[in-house]
């Protein structure tokens, strides 16, 4: 049901947007990024649902935490840095968008050395001397 809901608001926004476009460009895109950011919004509480499912596992499991919040930083930097894009390009700036993609992988590799590290430590450690 909340999919449909989803999909419906992103379908009116859609049709007020071909509407206003011609006459209020501006205003087309506002609704466009009100819209997305609404639906950003309503998905974080999702999103705060997994986290929690996904730290327990953890806790249970005996990983450290480190490495989960390492994981989850870097998910969601993708996901920043991907809806940030979306939108600069729904205003037209390809070259700002993929800044910000360019960004977000940068940003991803940063978060990802320690455990690139660890990876290489334990696979240095099982190599015959």
């Amino acid at each position: 049901m909340e999919m449909i809901q989803i999909v419906g608001l992103g379908l009116v926004a859609t049709v007020l947007i071909l509407v206003i476009k011609e006459q209020k460009p501006l205003f087309a895109f506002l609704i466009a990024a009100c819209t997305g950011i609404y639906i950003f919004m309503y998905l974080i509480g999702k999103i705060g649902g997994i986290i929690e499912v996904l730290e327990h596992l953890a806790e249970s499991s005996g990983v450290q935490m480190i490495y989960l919040k390492t994981i989850l930083k870097i998910i969601g930097i993708a996901y920043i840095a991907e809806f940030g894009a979306q939108i600069v390009r729904d205003a037209g700036q390809e070259s700002i968008a993929s800044k910000i993609e360019l960004a977000g992988k940068v940003l991803i590799m940063v978060l990802a050395i320690p455990i690139i590290s660890i990876i290489i430590e334990t696979v240095i450690k099982l190599l015959p001397a």
